[in-house]
């Protein structure tokens, strides 16, 4: 392909954001397909390359399983579109999911991807005094690697943006209590893996304890040991066979996500 006419020239970018904007494009279809939408209430978003502080972010309104490379905005730790040329407006930006988002980003910035869902069973978990309890092997990822949010309303304010980030602390998951799910990663696909692993988490814990039986806890060792067991997992080569499998599950989408 001419570079000329390569599809990051005719946007405009660079190749790296264009890069990006295919894969987090590719994620809101993921998330699409799992069903771990919410309309369009949610947000995934990513930090691009370079020192302007830049990521991006869905435009508000667009579903998630129409998501294109290009719908995709660029806005700063400000919440500023950063898009002159494309005629956008502070309307096409969510501003709770700014809100949200921003203040990961700008206190963590090994997290380059950032996901927040509101699924039935994370609102349920997230409701739960409890938590997240070690009643699976998913969940046992996340023993003593989590962090709660208590709930202070829609997340407008921007000073409670100092709260979430004290509340995560280093993990890369975060319950919001009565709101749903938020985890970080290094990379897309390590994020989605993170969301993918929470969501069968909570999934499994509303189930299970909706039988109305007695449950079985596996001892704190366990928990402890399936932890680090996973964690000597997390690293680029995993995540990547991770992300090829599942890009095979929106492949035939149309429009193509990287238009």
């Amino acid at each position: 392909m001419n570079i000329e006419t390569s599809p990051a020239s005719l946007a405009g970018v660079s190749e790296a954001e264009w890069q990006i904007r295919c894969d987090l494009a590719a994620l809101y279809r993921l998330i699409a397909h799992h069903r771990w939408t919410d309309f369009i209430y949610t947000h995934l978003s990513a930090r691009l390359p370079g020192k302007e502080d830049h990521f991006l972010i869905n435009k508000y309104g667009v579903n998630f399983q129409h998501m294109r490379a290009s719908d995709l905005v660029k806005i700063d730790v400000n919440g500023t579109i950063v898009e002159e040329t494309r005629g956008l407006s502070s309307r096409d930006v969510n501003a709770a999911g700014f809100c949200i988002h921003s203040a990961i980003h700008m206190a963590r910035h090994d997290l380059m991807c950032v996901i927040h869902t509101h699924t039935a069973a994370g609102i349920a978990v997230s409701a739960q005094k409890e938590g997240l309890l070690p009643l699976s092997q998913h969940a046992c990822k996340f023993y003593n690697r989590i962090g709660y949010h208590g709930y202070e309303g829609i997340a407008l304010d921007l000073d409670e943006r100092e709260r979430l980030v004290a509340d995560l602390g280093q993990h890369k998951a975060m319950i919001l209590r009565n709101h749903g799910l938020l985890v970080g990663g290094t990379s897309i696909p390590e994020a989605f893996l993170n969301i993918y692993m929470l969501e069968r988490a909570c999934a499994a814990q509303v189930d299970a304890m909706s039988g109305g039986r007695e449950l079985i806890l596996p001892p704190p060792e366990v928990c402890q040991h399936t932890s680090d067991q996973f964690k000597a997992h997390e690293h680029d080569e995993h995540y990547a066979m991770v992300w090829d499998a599942a890009l095979r599950l929106i492949e035939d989408g149309k429009p193509d996500y990287r238009s």
